[in-house]
């Protein structure tokens, strides 16, 4: 059963959209299977390996900041890739990102390592029958959104170079969920030391990512943060992504310890 906090983070997605793009985060958030693969997703990351939020949570989040993103990008007149090469529409961009942010965690259900990887074999499927639900006898327009969904789920994690604002975007997205309450649950079941604790430590710090228009370049995203650790978060895995994206050059980013100054980083 769905938390109180899932629907929240649904409703305030789906007030984003409209259109082709609407009825698929409501299939999304309502398919069965999807549903299934987060929630095992979250139960290995959490419980079996100690690690934050990788399940419903997450990836909703992960949806919403795709999708401010995406608006503030298209609000300055950046066109993402399926445009500008003409191979699709606007609502055909929204589509894949909405996919991707769905569906990059749930290799988190077979393990950490390369699960990016994992995820792109089990979304393979789930992305076709989405598609076909949504966009029924749609063929083209469906294997060009798959393409660049897959792109974004393949690419997540930097390993994998991508070249398509589309997946650009997922990987800032991805990296913006820091805020404390991703690492609430680790921080509660799992006492004992392990290897990348840093990771729950720093996001733990972090109280607030606000994602809004810049004032020199089209996105300005400011973390707020408790304790100095935090930084760890911006310094070696949000900055990480950023670099490795294609919206970079896009982005201001600030980054403060609350009654601190504020330290630009781009």
């Amino acid at each position: 059963m769905k938390s109180s906090y899932e629907l929240s983070l649904e409703q305030t997605l789906c007030e984003m959209l409209s259109g082709e793009a609407l009825e698929a985060a409501r299939f999304i958030t309502s398919d069965e299977e999807i549903n299934h693969w987060q929630e095992l997703a979250n139960a290995v990351s959490i419980r079996r390996l100690g690690y934050n939020d990788h399940g419903p949570v997450h990836m909703r989040k992960v949806a919403i900041n795709a999708m401010k993103m995406f608006n503030i990008l298209k609000e300055e007149g950046i066109q993402p890739s399926m445009v500008k090469e003409d191979t699709g529409s606007y609502e055909d961009s929204r589509i894949a990102v909405l996919l991707a942010s769905f569906l990059h965690d749930i290799g988190m259900s077979v393990g950490r390592q390369n699960h990016e990887i994992s995820s792109f074999v089990l979304a393979e499927r789930i992305i076709d029958r989405v598609l076909n639900t949504v966009l029924p006898k749609q063929l083209l327009r469906q294997i060009t959104i798959k393409s660049v969904a897959m792109e974004g789920i393949i690419g997540h994690m930097t390993h994998h170079a991508i070249s398509s604002l589309e997946a650009g975007i997922i990987l800032v997205a991805d990296g913006c969920d820091m805020e404390k309450g991703r690492s609430r649950i680790p921080m509660l079941i799992n006492n004992e030391s392990r290897v990348g604790d840093i990771h729950k430590y720093s996001s733990s710090s972090v109280e607030k990512v606000t994602i809004e228009k810049g004032s020199e370049k089209p996105i300005k995203i400011s973390i707020e943060m408790s304790a100095s650790v935090g930084f760890f978060q911006v310094e070696e895995v949000l900055i990480g992504k950023i670099m490795a994206s294609t919206i970079k050059q896009y982005i201001e980013l600030y980054a403060n310890v609350i009654g601190r100054d504020i330290k630009r980083y781009l």
